[in-house]
């Protein structure tokens, strides 16, 4: 398992290699909690806010949102408490790169929190992590004692006039709970239903007060920004996209891990094949889903030779999306109408049920694709997931219903030749 920068000096892979990288000595040895004290000592709450801006840091943890824009839409003058939480929840298939942050720079996390509960005036904030994560709300835990023991979280942090608090919360490991509302809904203690929106949880979030919700990804590249200055970190990335980006790399590669790289790494084909050491047992690359399960697959075709640029505008300009950073690599052994049945069987699964075009037509996909894998399929049946999909995709509650859709959309379109084999029956 590789976990390295890739074409740019690390930044939140700097300290994952260094021993005891979880304990406080060691974080603020090599760094940790200068950009608290920066923020703390000569910025104004503003000052934070437009430093993200001018980062260009974009949501990591799938919408690809301006960080600085959603922070900017808390309202200053509310009489209402603030809240940052933190999106821990990580469910996205493919997708393991927040847990190597957790696990290992934990301090990187909680620095990044309070410093986004000082631009926003937040004196409670909450880290939200899914149930099968118990082992890293330990770590979390852990950290959080050693950062209130030396005054670095709780009252009068750091001899100043600011005091913040964090505390975790373990889920039950329910998929919807990645979205922010529903994960609002579940950390108030209710079941984790989506909410309508607007109004968004920058004006009316948890306990119908004033939140900013972000993952882990997202938080953690904030005390970077801070020490480099939001300027420095943009021109790390491209115009739009600032940065470095995490990728969980999964897959029939020779060196699966987490892989940092700068935003508008422009060649895709090279990461495959050189960074993560090509394509395991000498097979041939047959598809790419390059950000987690939820986003249209890629035909080796649209990526050999054609300098697929890894950012948001890159990757839609290649037919697919950034997502969660979940990059799951197939060869040519895979058959994609069995892994998108799994994936679709996974959505169905994961439903809420709140709503019905998700609640039933996910449930109506699996049982399309459960007949055609027992013979019973015909060529129609390509058309009909179609237009099941066309019943989900938009009509839903909240993005799930989208979610479950794409996959299916796209692997029907740029691999025929696997559906088509599963509809033909053979006389």
């Amino acid at each position: 398992m590789q976990i390295k920068a890739i074409g740019c000096e690390p930044l939140q892979l700097a300290r994952v290699h260094l021993e005891n990288s979880t304990s406080l000595e060691v974080y603020r040895r090599h760094g940790g909690y200068e950009a608290l004290k920066k923020v703390l000592t000569s910025m104004s709450p503003d000052d934070v806010i437009n430093e993200v801006k001018k980062s260009a840091l974009r949501g990591r943890g799938g919408a690809g949102f301006p960080t600085g824009m959603k922070w900017s839409f808390v309202p200053k003058d509310s009489p209402k408490p603030k809240y940052v939480v933190c999106n821990a929840d990580e469910s996205e298939p493919g997708t393991f790169k927040d847990r190597y942050l957790m696990e290992r720079d934990p301090h990187m996390l909680i620095e990044g929190m309070l410093i986004a509960a000082y631009a926003l005036g937040a004196k409670t904030n909450y880290i939200y992590t899914r149930g099968e994560y118990k082992y890293l709300i330990d770590i979390m835990d852990r950290a959080l004692e050693e950062a209130r023991a030396a005054a670095l979280l709780g009252q009068n942090i750091l001899d100043s006039q600011f005091s913040s608090e964090i505390y975790t919360h373990t889920g039950a490991g329910a998929y919807i709970c990645g979205e922010e509302t529903a994960l609002l809904s579940s950390l108030e203690g209710m079941r984790g239903h989506p909410r309508m929106k607007p109004p968004f949880p920058a004006v009316s979030g948890l306990y119908a007060a004033p939140t900013v919700v972000n993952n882990v990804e997202t938080l953690t590249a904030v005390p970077d920004i801070i020490k480099m200055g939001g300027e420095a970190y943009q021109k790390l990335g491209t115009e739009k996209s600032g940065g470095t980006k995490l990728w969980s790399v999964s897959g029939h590669v020779n060196r699966p891990g987490v892989y940092e790289l700068p935003m508008g790494y422009d060649d895709m084909e090279k990461f495959i094949m050189e960074d993560c050491g090509g394509m395991r047992d000498g097979k041939k690359l047959k598809a790419v889903i390059p950000g987690g399960s939820s986003v249209y697959i890629m035909r080796a075709e649209d990526i050999i030779g054609r300098d697929v640029r890894m950012d948001y505008e890159g990757l839609v300009a290649g037919g697919s999306m950034v997502g969660s950073g979940g990059f799951i690599v197939m060869d040519e052994t895979v058959d994609v109408f069995e892994s998108t049945k799994n994936l679709t069987e996974f959505y169905k699964h994961e439903s809420c049920g709140w709503c019905t075009p998700c609640r039933e037509g996910t449930d109506w996909l699996v049982k399309v694709f459960k007949r055609i894998e027992k013979g019973g399929g015909s060529p129609e049946d390509a058309q009909l997931m179609l237009d099941l999909c066309d019943n989900i995709e938009g009509k839903s509650f909240c993005p799930l219903g989208d979610a479950a859709a794409w996959p299916i959309q796209s692997a029907i379109k740029r691999f025929p030749e696997d559906f088509m084999k599963h509809l033909v029956q053979e006389n």
